[in-house]
């Protein structure tokens, strides 16, 4: 079957190859489902991999299967899955356990471990094929009037799960009820978080570079939200426009230098979420006495949130169904770059490296 793929360590390596078709009795026990893909989301992370800025591939392989946002059908089940049946839509997670004691009970999202397994990232072959098996705790049911929204999934766990650990977090204070929040990039997952601290009933600025009016613009208007061009108000003139800090900060720009902005910018007992990955090697010069100081003395704190486990799947998909009843029609409007077919892979990366306007590129692989 065809798969898209990069040669890992060899920048601009993105071709078209033939791969073994998987079978449903690799996964032991009974527990295997076998997923027809339909659709495969891509973003920086794909674009990255392919400049050869990360990404290894598994063992025995020269070749990485790319592609970690996916969408499909179940084409056929283990004797053991209960959860999900043949003809039932799926998501599928993309952390993959390691032998740490957090990956033995399910959050391999957290592993204590130096190598870590991602699908279509790190070690383990992605999504962007015809068909994947996979272990049934890793596959996650979507409804099926949420099929419009299919590759959205996976960015949307990544923004519940950092939202999530933010509250978890602050459990440490015994009472937070956080008020104003910023989001740092309107990118998909800078968007979803937008819907989701909207859906919590937070005042939320969303920040990003181009000045309006846009498609991000009137997404995030369109949620109740405000948008904030940073080229015509820096962060640090809308802190003193509103005359407070945020209680919350979700990093979402893909830039070091606003990861650690956003460590300037949030209020005391506030709270920093990085979801940001920075595959190059820059630097940046930052006030490092005065972040020390009002840390310390604001009883601040930063929490770094990689991808998720089943979970913040769930949740994000709980959270689509009420964004999507709250905010209707919405959400498909980030859906903007539909690719037909895994033989235009090469358009798929054009999107992904040439057009700025691509919100979000993904490749219809297959009709159901």
């Amino acid at each position: 079957m065809k798969a898209v793929a990069v040669k890992p360590g060899t920048p601009n390596s993105v071709h078209l190859r033939e791969i073994p078709e998987p079978s449903l009795n690799e996964i032991p026990n009974g527990r295997g489902v076998k997923v027809k893909v339909l659709k495969v989301g891509v973003d920086a992370t794909d674009r990255e991999i392919n400049e050869a800025l990360y990404g290894n591939a598994p063992e025995g392989d020269d070749f990485l299967v790319i592609g970690h946002e996916c969408f499909g059908i179940v084409e056929e089940v283990g004797d053991q899955v209960t959860h999900v049946v043949p003809g039932d839509y799926v998501t599928c997670t993309v952390r993959r356990p390691g032998g740490s004691i957090y990956d033995d009970i399910g959050r391999s999202d957290i592993t204590s471990e130096e190598v870590y397994f991602e699908r279509g990232i790190n070690l383990r072959h992605g999504f962007m094929i015809a068909y994947f098996v996979d272990g049934a705790e890793l596959v996650v049911q979507m409804p099926p009037r949420l099929k419009h929204l299919h590759v959205l999934a996976e960015p949307m766990s990544c923004a519940a799960k950092a939202v999530q650990q933010a509250y978890d977090a602050q459990r440490r204070l015994q009472v937070w009820e956080p008020k104003l929040a910023f989001v740092m990039g309107a990118g998909q997952i800078g968007l979803l978080a937008t819907l989701i601290l909207k859906l919590r009933g937070l005042e939320v600025f969303t920040m990003a570079r181009s000045p309006g009016p846009h498609l991000k613009q009137e997404i995030v208007e369109s949620m109740g939200a405000k948008y904030i061009s940073t080229s015509e108000t820096t962060p640090e003139e809308l802190t003193k426009q509103l005359g407070q800090r945020p209680d919350l900060i979700v990093e979402c720009t893909g830039s070091s230098r606003m990861a650690f902005k956003s460590m300037e910018l949030v209020g005391h007992n506030g709270v920093v979420v990085w979801t940001s990955i920075t595959g190059a090697d820059n630097t940046v010069e930052i006030p490092a006495d005065a972040i020390n100081l009002h840390w310390v003395l604001g009883n601040k704190l930063l929490v770094g949130s990689v991808n998720a486990n089943f979970r913040p799947f769930e949740m994000g998909i709980q959270d689509l169904a009420l964004g999507e009843l709250t905010y209707p029609d919405v959400l498909e409007k980030i859906l903007t770059n539909p690719v037909d077919g895994l033989d235009n892979y090469e358009e798929m990366m054009r999107l992904l490296v040439e057009d700025k306007n691509a919100l979000k590129v993904f490749i219809n692989v297959a009709e159901e």
